[in-house]
């Protein structure tokens, strides 16, 4: 039997990383869930966010809004985010996103390394992509894994990890509002 002494200075030493990768939630657990997100759908039209940048402190480093302009022709999106922080600075992300089969979906933007994937299940989209994070005169590449939930017609939850080299550095959580036309 190992001394409860040994176990707890294990876990102590034990990166947090390692003991949170176990429980990730898995998307085919939302597939029953309704109502059905359609981000061609949903994504269309005007939208509203509000969200705040947590650090790994839990410590609220970042407050900001969005207003997304998105339009869709056919299986090809194009998410514009004009994006206002609390400091009063601004930044504007274009997203070109493309549908492909079993809710599957691929995006671009200038400041996304590489291609995003994500898909969809049931109410729910997971989102995965590299970011290049400018801090301080130095461009970061950081991972996001990124989670949206449809509540209804009109409001959508988000919630995204940002890590580095396994490390947790924050989230992100955001509230949509897609406005009535």
């Amino acid at each position: 039997m190992i001394p409860r002494r040994t176990l707890l200075a294990a876990a102590a030493a034990t990166p947090l990383a390692a003991l949170t990768g176990c429980a990730s939630q898995n998307l085919a657990g939302y597939a029953s869930e309704k109502p059905v997100l359609d981000l061609a759908q949903y994504f269309n039209g005007t939208i509203d966010a509000y969200g705040i940048f947590q650090g790994r402190s839990g410590q609220i480093a970042k407050r900001f809004t969005v207003v997304m302009e998105c339009r869709w022709t056919g299986n090809e999106g194009v998410l514009d985010e004009a994006f206002t922080y609390s400091d009063g600075t601004t930044q504007r992300r274009i997203w070109r996103l493309t549908k492909h089969a079993d809710g599957r979906y691929t995006g671009t933007a200038d400041d996304v390394v590489g291609t995003a994937n994500g898909q969809t299940q049931g109410n729910a989209f997971r989102w995965n992509y590299t970011l290049a994070l400018p801090v301080d005169g130095t461009v970061y590449h950081v991972g996001l894994d990124d989670w949206m939930y449809l509540i209804d017609d009109r409001v959508m939850l988000n919630r995204a990890t940002m890590s580095k080299l396994g490390v947790r550095l924050g989230e992100i959580t955001l509230s949509f509002t897609k406005r009535t036309p």
